[in-house]
């Protein structure tokens, strides 16, 4: 049957609410899998919704739905994001929002299609798929089909790496995932440096305060910026989109879990982990309301569901490296994990090529459990 590739404007909801349902089709009826955890669709609707999202101030994009035999079967956006360009100096648009059913064709179309736009707006490569931009969900699970998603990591089906070498696009990096038992005894070693570090005048490792959210996410700001400015991919963000993403983290972060370390009163490094509430939105099915508030707020207040987290962000500013920072900040959530009776951490994602990162979590006794990977093509 022939593709039908159909414009989503993001000013046009009904559009928008098919083109945020097509995984509903992809995962539960195309390739049915147990893990796929649905997104909450009012999270989603307000992600693609330029009004609330500050994220679409420095970009242009284009969106489309994938139709055959009367059904939406896929999906895919195409992005120009200035403060890539400005950063990398190449101009390389992204691959975003890739959803699609096990049919070459769809999938050539959705890549072409994109590709195409990207072309028109000057741009000579792309990269992908992401959820939008590096800052967000990146990449697409090429193995470890049958182990539940880390909290905010992607879910596919696995003929996902041969549609899109099919349709042109090669390897550019691997993502990895770590997991650890917090019930497992810290390594002494990292102990030891934690301890010693802890002793040092001049550092404070403290709770960020709740109560103070906004002031204390901005104190992380520059430190976010300056840990990750070498890494691939890395794009600096903006003060009022640090703040969106952040006030959302907030609703699945552990007081105990939000960490800050001061040299001598300056911010010189941070550390988030946040709750897997990834059981909790599987029986929600994406909506919150007017009765999954209720399931949310029973299983995580009143049950006590959660059993493990996602240490998502350790950023050290560059002149604080190498000197047990990080030890320390492990160390602390390692505890607050045990505190909690979680049995399982989670790490990630860190770049295959980031050696000396992947050594240190395996010193924590961090065993890589995904791979999650991203493409390039040449347009």
């Amino acid at each position: 049957m022939p593709t039908e590739l159909i414009d989503v404007p993001l000013s046009d909801r009904k559009l928008v609410e098919r083109f945020i349902r097509v995984p509903w089709y992809v995962n539960r009826e195309h390739h049915p899998s147990p893990q796929w955890v649905p997104p909450l669709l009012m999270d989603r609707r307000d992600y693609l919704n330029p009004d609330k999202n500050p994220f679409f101030e420095h970009v242009k994009a284009a969106f489309w739905i994938a139709r055959v035999d009367g059904r939406d079967v896929g999906r895919v956006a195409a992005v120009v994001d200035a403060d890539y360009i400005k950063f990398h100096g190449t101009q390389t648009g992204y691959l975003g929002m890739f959803e699609c059913i096990d049919d070459h064709a769809v999938a050539q179309a959705l890549v072409d299609r994109a590709s195409a736009w990207l072309r028109e707006q000057g741009m000579t490569s792309m990269i992908g798929p992401f959820e939008l931009s590096t800052n967000y969900i990146s990449g697409v699970l090429v193995d470890a089909f049958d182990r539940d998603p880390g909290i905010n990591m992607p879910y596919n089906p696995p003929y996902y790496d041969r549609l899109l070498g099919e349709c042109g696009m090669r390897k550019v990096k691997d993502l990895l995932h770590w997991e650890l038992d917090p019930q497992k005894p810290t390594p002494e070693r990292v102990v030891r440096v934690a301890e010693k570090m802890a002793t040092r005048s001049g550092v404070k490792l403290r709770k960020m305060s709740f109560a103070d959210w906004d002031a204390e996410v901005l104190r992380t700001l520059e430190i976010y910026n300056d840990a990750w400015e070498k890494n691939w991919g890395f794009v600096p963000i903006g003060k009022k989109e640090y703040l969106h993403i952040a006030k959302d983290l907030k609703m699945v972060l552990h007081p105990d879990f939000a960490l800050l370390a001061e040299v001598n009163g300056e911010p010189a490094a941070f550390v988030l982990t946040i709750q897997n509430v990834n059981p909790v939105l599987k029986k929600l099915d994406g909506k919150l309301f007017p009765f999954g508030i209720f399931r949310l707020l029973w299983d995580l207040k009143v049950r006590k569901k959660i059993t493990g987290g996602r240490l998502i962000l350790l950023g050290i500013k560059a002149k604080f490296r190498g000197q047990g920072i990080d030890s320390l900040m492990f160390l602390a959530t390692h505890r607050a994990g045990a505190a909690q009776g979680w049995t399982s951490g989670e790490i990630g994602w860190t770049l295959e090529d980031n050696f000396k990162v992947n050594s240190a979590i395996k010193s924590m006794d961090g065993h890589q459990v995904a791979t999650y990977r991203v493409y390039e093509r040449d347009l």
